[in-house]
């Protein structure tokens, strides 16, 4: 007798069953992205304050600096920053040796899950490469803010892994820690926005 195929599906709290291996987009709501991202900690949990920095908390500082690098980007490509590490929602974060030692198979789970979350939301599957180069510049500029002033980098240090911003980014970005509840009702709020945007 055949064994049976292990379970690749998650109970999500919105009741949607979500295959992870084989996601589909009517299966991805945004209060299961919100309420997932704001339990998930950035830096594995290995930071300053009270709260966790949470990867929701992350993501909508993605999405400002992304904005304040690219004044006239259109709503869908700062949905786009909002929803960058959306998969994390159901895969978790990883820090990026990690991932690396893990191999190609994190990054084609996490690949299957985003071309999902990008068409459920209206977005193309594959989000134009210029765009994404600029969604990870936001990216880095997050992470030395986060390196240096939560997580115990010194500046030399962050410097060396993700670059030194614009002084004008680092002046205009702050890093807030705050209760889970609070960050997953302003991650799903700004999804709200945006996709009234588009």
């Amino acid at each position: 007798m055949p064994r049976p195929q292990p379970r690749a599906w998650q109970r999500m709290l919105s009741g949607r069953r979500l295959d992870l291996l084989d996601p589909t987009p009517m299966d991805i709501e945004i209060e299961d992205i919100a309420h997932g991202l704001a339990f998930v900690a950035r830096w594995n949990g290995q930071t300053r304050g009270d709260y966790a920095y949470s990867v929701a908390e992350h993501s909508l500082l993605v999405e400002r600096i992304f904005a304040l690098r690219r004044p006239s980007a259109e709503p869908r490509w700062r949905l786009a920053a909002l929803l960058h590490d959306a998969p994390e929602y159901v895969i978790g974060d990883m820090i990026s040796p990690v991932k690396a030692a893990v191999g190609p198979s994190y990054g084609e789970l996490d690949d299957r899950l985003m071309r999902a979350i990008h068409i459920r939301f209206g977005l193309p599957a594959e989000v134009p490469k210029p765009v994404k180069q600029q969604i990870k510049a936001a990216d880095r500029v997050s992470a030395w803010l986060e390196a240096t002033r939560i997580a115990g980098f010194s500046e030399a240090e962050a410097t060396r892994f993700f670059g030194r911003p614009d002084e004008g980014l680092i002046a205009a970005c702050t890093i807030r820690l705050r209760p889970p509840v609070e960050v997953r009702a302003d991650y799903t709020a700004r999804h709200a926005e945006l996709m009234a945007a588009l």
